[in-house]
């Protein structure tokens, strides 16, 4: 079907427009993915060229890689924990703010505030945070009569102390899990409690179920964005002690950028990607289970 002069016309216009996206995607995104998934078949440190080296790469990483297998434990359990607690940590914070009272925006501003400083600064600020002689959190440890250890400087606390420090940006899942609470009409709730339910009956059974796609949404971007941490490591811990700490894009940093093993980092990264995408998966496999939308309910 041949288009019009005034068809075609429209349509080099609308690719006019969206031509500055395409141009970046072009060489910002999808170029960078495909250089880089060719990449992990060969061994390149920059300065030599390129050598093919097929499944090597990643054949070393499964069998002859300790870093590896280290880097994806210690990832896979600040994932474990982290995420279940940055998003409760989120929704009671959003419950707590869901409340008609005088000055409420200004604590929702204070809430939100540290999602939006910089991870340096942030961890920085944590690092004080955590000092064993005269940081914050073992001073008010103290006061209770228990001895705070180590956070930094032992591989057993070095995790959980990053856990707790991921809960200084709750405030960006509480805005969205704010924004859905307030989305749930309000007829539910009073209806509920002409017919007697408790405060826990109506968290249960309207809360939950109603907020539910909002808390799959804020599950998975916290899953994505907790496989990717790299600044604390980085700028706290060196991956240490004894590469407690050693996260996987910290691991895959140190390979890219201080090694120089391009053709492995990229490998490291490729890798990463089938993790997050499996777990994305599971979750969106297992939401009929648990999300409520109300749209097909009705059909």
């Amino acid at each position: 079907m041949r288009l019009s002069r005034a068809e075609r016309k429209e349509a080099l216009v609308a690719y006019a427009l969206i031509s500055p996206w395409l141009v970046g995607f072009v060489f910002v995104t999808a170029g960078p993915m495909i250089a880089s998934i060719i990449l992990s078949f060969f061994k390149y440190d920059i300065i030599h060229p390129a050598q093919f080296v097929g499944m090597q790469n990643y054949m070393h990483m499964a069998k002859s890689d300790p870093l590896f297998w280290q880097s994806l434990k210690v990832t896979t359990i600040y994932v474990l924990f982290g995420v279940p607690l940055a998003l409760g940590v989120s929704l009671a914070m959003a419950l707590l703010l869901n409340n008609a009272v005088r000055g409420i925006t200004i604590f929702r501003t204070i809430f939100y505030l540290p999602a939006v400083m910089s991870g340096v600064a942030v961890a920085l600020l944590w690092q004080w945070v955590f000092n064993p002689n005269y940081g914050i959190l073992n001073y008010l440890l103290e006061m209770v009569g228990i001895i705070g250890p180590n956070w930094l400087g032992d591989e057993n606390w070095v995790v959980p102390a990053f856990i707790i420090m991921s809960l200084w940006g709750a405030g960006s899942g509480m805005v969205i899990l704010l924004a859905g609470l307030q989305g749930i009409p309000t007829q539910l709730y009073e209806a509920a409690r002409i017919d007697g339910a408790t405060w826990w009956q109506e968290f249960f059974k309207i809360t939950l179920p109603m907020l539910s796609p909002t808390l799959f949404f804020n599950l998975i971007m916290n899953i994505i964005s907790s496989w990717q941490v790299f600044t604390p490591a980085y700028v706290m811990t060196q991956g240490g002690p004894n590469y407690g700490s050693l996260f996987y894009v910290f691991y895959l940093y140190r390979n890219a950028f201080v090694e120089f093993k391009m053709g492995y980092a990229c490998a490291l990264a490729w890798v990463m990607f089938f993790i997050i995408l499996l777990c994305t998966l599971a979750v969106f496999k297992s939401s009929p289970l648990w999300v409520y939308y109300e749209a097909e309910r009705r059909q």
